[in-house]
């Protein structure tokens, strides 16, 4: 692991994780509000700035509502178009986000990242990805979760969830690729109901001409994937990102070799799963036998 790569490796527990969760989302409406009043300071709308620094509206409008993590570029984009002074105050309301970022702030940046990937890659073998999973099915693993969350955590959550997964149908030029182990499905977890409603949703998902879904079969000689879940992404300056996730913490690799390793164990798998047709008629299958 590169230093780099150790700095952004962060873990917090119990009480030390919610202090740093909620010191993070002050900070991240601190950042939002100065960008805003910059903004504005511009005689800019959010139409007029988003393109100009390169981002969607809707990303804009998040980061200045205080619900995303800002790309580290944000400073350099908008020194062009809101000058130097404004690019500075951009950079300082900034440190204090880079010094607490925890699990959660990494998980925010990844949030960010995808909101504007070229490319989004997911490999699981432990659960449906979240851009994919159905209500039910999300719901339930939320509510496995332990230490377990009150119903209002549950649901802000799962809000934020099924408010990623509209980048599937919005981001119609991103090309999303998942591959998912047969055990995932085959598990009924949540039960035969909920099973069946993902199995529904994971085929229209299949249907959408920028999505590819790959089943990885439970039984062969050869498998790539055998250092675990990873996600992947390719940045609009064509730079990739990777991002795994573990038991209480998280990790976004920018380290080249890394990632280089990353894609390759992805482009291995691709070879490895069933392929897109044989997939779904797997899952049709399986959906029979629930």
């Amino acid at each position: 692991m590169g230093e780099t790569d150790r700095r952004q490796a962060a873990m917090a527990m119990d009480k030390g994780d919610a202090v740093a969760d909620t010191e993070l989302s002050d900070s991240l409406k601190v950042f939002g509000a100065v960008l805003k009043a910059l903004r504005e300071g511009g005689r800019l709308t959010q139409e007029d700035f988003a393109p100009k620094v390169r981002y969607s509206v809707h990303y804009i409008a998040k980061i200045e509502q205080g619900k995303r993590f800002p790309p580290r570029d944000l400073p350099s984009r908008v020194e062009p178009i809101l000058g130097e002074l404004a690019a500075n105050v951009l950079k300082a309301a900034a440190k204090p986000l880079r010094r607490k970022a925890g699990v959660a702030s990494w998980f925010h940046h990844w949030v960010g990242i995808e909101e504007e990937a070229l490319t989004l890659y997911a490999y699981e073998c432990r659960v449906v990805p979240g851009l994919l999973q159905v209500e039910p099915y999300a719901r339930r693993v939320m509510e496995c979760h332990l230490p377990l969350a009150t119903e209002e955590q549950v649901e802000t959550r799962l809000a934020a969830r099924l408010d990623r997964q509209r980048l599937l149908t919005e981001r119609q030029t991103t090309s999303f690729g998942f591959i998912i182990e047969q055990s995932v499905i085959e598990r009924c977890f949540g039960g035969p109901e909920v099973t069946r409603c993902l199995i529904d949703h994971l085929l229209r998902c299949a249907r959408l001409r920028n999505v590819e879904l790959l089943i990885m079969p439970t039984r062969g000689p050869e498998h790539a994937g055998l250092y675990g879940p990873m996600y992947l992404a390719e940045t609009p300056g064509n730079e990739w990102i990777g991002y795994v996730e573990g038991q209480e913490a998280s990790l976004l690799i920018t380290n080249p070799k890394h990632v280089s390793g990353m894609l390759q164990r992805y482009g291995r798998m691709r070879s490895q799963a069933l392929d897109p047709d044989a997939s779904m008629s797997l899952l049709e299958q399986l959906q029979g036998a629930v």
